[in-house]
Order: C-alpha cells, then structure tokens, then sequence
C-alpha cells in the first residue's frame, strides 16, 4: 500500500496524513468513503452466523423491561420480529468466516497488523443501538444497510448506569450529530462517547483495532516466560556457605532474595526471549480458531494466508500463529513479504531456500496458507 496515496476511504487523505492528523487524536467523517457499498452478507446469512458456537454473538434489546442481553449462538426463532423496534444483534470477528469481509478490513492494514483485530456487524431494527458508550480502543463505523443517527462528543463525566448489563454512560453529552447512509463511514478514537441509533433497519461494520492494556500485556508475557524460566535462567542453585546460625529462623535471609531478583532479571534481560514472547502472543489466533488441514501439496506454487492467519515479523523473527522462526537473508525478505501482501508469486516461492520451502509445507499441511489460485 503506498500511504502517501490519497485515499476515498479516507475522505481524500493518505494513510500517512490520516495517520498524523486523527489517530487517536480527533473523528473523522467520511462521505461516501465506499461508494455505492452494500452489505457483504445478507441478513439469513448473518443470522445464520450468529447461530454457530464458534461464533461470538450477542443480542441488546430496550422495552419496558429496560436494557435487555443475551449471548449466543442464537436459532432464529430466538430473535424478535423484524418489525420489532429497538433491538439489535451483535457478531463479532466476521472477517474470520467470510472472504469478502476480510477483504474489507485489508483496506485498513495501513496500521499495523499487531493493531487490527476484526470486523463486527450490527444488525438492528428501528430505534436499534447499545446505548451511549465509549470503547477503548480506535474504531471505524461503515454504514452498509440502512441509516444510523451517530451522536458523538469528548465525554468528561465516564460514569455509567448502575444495575445494567451494558456499560452506559449515566450522563452522555453528545457535541455533534451525524446521520450514516450506506458508504459513509465515521473513525472515533479511544473514549470518545457515541450512541448509534437505527433509522429503520440497518447494519454497520464496525472495524475495530486491539489496545493491550499495559497490565494485560505484563501478564501474558509474564506467564510465557514462566514457561521457559529454567532454560532462561540457567541451572546455578542457590549456595549459602556464609550462612550464619540465627536466633530469628522466621527471617527470610537477603542473601536469598537478591538470589531471586537475580533470577527475574536473567529472564527479563534477555531481549530476544522478549522479542519472541510478543511476537507469538500478537500472532496467536483467537481462541475460537481452528484451521483444516489439508494433505502435502505435490508441489508448491503460488500461495496466498489463511483468512484467520496471523503473520507478522520483527527484525529477527517471523511469527505466525503463535509460532516464532528465526529468520535471516532472502528467507527473511520472502517471508516479510508473504506477511505483508499476505500472498506470494509461483517465482517468490521458488526462490526460498529448503528450509523456508518446508516451512511454507507445513503452513499448507496445517491449513495455515493455501494454493493461490
């Protein structure tokens, strides 16, 4: 993608001016951002979806009960009328079951691919939404059926409502107001308050990116590197020939606990274990993954990843599906390549060594890339 090329998508900006000028900074309303766009899925086929287990689902209603959730999967006979107002489904990581949706959030790999997460769709009929609210993290709002009234505005006051199954904000002071018609599109940045509300029936993609929080990202890490602490840390046992008697038993001696800082620090100052660590947890597919896998090709051509493959790189490594590979020279420029165009040519494929060409069999045995036909 060349991000210095204006781009509809982004009202007639670069990836690279939009990047400066609204992330995480300021919305940005776009008019038409896909013209003459329309839904990728069909509502059976999106009912159908919210139907599977491996599906994440959910379904918001508003009467005179209040606020109303469920989880699914859902069968049919579980939604209300479509006449019914005031109600809306949720489904979450579309982008992992249907191509044309995944080809959609490729548009938006002008941010990292350690940023994307996925592409949700809401469904809801007149008067339809979740309430005020504000999300943690950047997202983009494509209107793709229907229209939606969006009232946004820099939200203060981040109280919620008490007592309710969704998080609202108790006292929502919206600053603008913008109504969404099929290919209009609105980017809100990370706590920015909004509330969508459905003119009719109507859908909206809602592509969304992940921001660990700080003591999420501690943990994970933390934990995989419990699970390589003796290799990390070596095999020297703690020796205290200079121990002397005590009368105070319960004491825990210095001498042991500067033995321990020291081993945290072995496994902590070791920047390429850290290196491999963050690579495979942004590279882990999500929990509700799982690929086909497929016989040993006869032969490799072109190739092309997986929908639900997750590939990325760092200066040394290449991660793909929670797996991490050293990588250097001509492999580590093909396989930069296939993360980044997410396909390689017959010619590209046929340059990599051996071993890089056993590693892209094994992808293909284990469903994580396919013959790009």
């Amino acid at each position: 993608m060349d991000i210095n090329q204006p781009l509809q998508l982004l009202g007639g900006l670069s990836p690279r001016q939009f990047m400066k000028r609204h992330w995480q900074k300021k919305p940005l309303l776009v008019r038409q951002a896909i013209p003459g766009f329309t839904p990728l899925l069909d509502r059976a086929a999106l009912f159908a979806l919210a139907a599977r287990d491996d599906v994440e689902s959910r379904l918001l209603s508003q009467g005179k009960k209040g606020w109303q959730f469920k989880r699914g999967p859902f069968e049919r006979r579980a939604f209300p009328a479509l006449k019914t107002p005031d109600w809306t489904m949720l489904v979450q990581g579309v982008d992992l079951h249907d191509d044309g949706v995944h080809r959609l959030m490729q548009q938006f790999r002008f941010v990292p691919d350690a940023r994307l997460d996925d592409v949700m769709i809401s469904y809801a009929t007149n008067g339809g939404g979740v309430g005020p609210h504000f999300d943690s993290y950047d997202v983009f709002l494509l209107q793709a059926h229907g229209e939606r009234r969006w009232r946004i505005g820099r939200q203060k006051d981040l109280s919620l409502v008490e007592g309710l199954p969704l998080k609202i904000l108790a006292n929502f002071q919206p600053e603008e107001e913008y109504v969404l018609e099929p290919g209009d599109m609105l980017y809100l940045p990370p706590r920015w308050a909004h509330d969508g509300v459905a003119v009719g029936e109507c859908m909206t993609y809602s592509i969304g990116f992940r921001q660990p929080a700080r003591g999420e990202l501690a943990r994970e890490l933390l934990q995989r590197l419990a699970e390589d602490a003796d290799e990390a840390a070596g095999t020297a046992v703690y020796r205290d020939p200079g121990q002397p008697a005590v009368d105070s038993p319960g004491g825990i001696p210095p001498q042991m606990m500067d033995f321990a800082r020291d081993a945290l620090q072995a496994v902590l100052n070791d920047p390429t274990e850290l290196q491999c660590l963050l690579g495979e947890y942004l590279s882990e597919p999500k929990a509700n993954v799982w690929f086909e896998t497929a016989q040993p090709p006869a032969g490799l051509g072109a190739v092309v990843l997986d929908r639900r493959t997750r590939m990325m790189f760092d200066d040394q490594h290449i991660f793909i599906n929670g797996d991490s590979y050293r990588a250097s020279g001509r492999d580590a420029v093909l396989m930069r390549r296939l993360a980044d165009l997410r396909r390689l040519a017959a010619a590209d494929v046929a340059r990599a060594s051996a071993g890089a060409h056993d590693l892209m069999t094994s992808w293909h045995e284990a469903g994580w890339l396919h013959d790009d036909d």
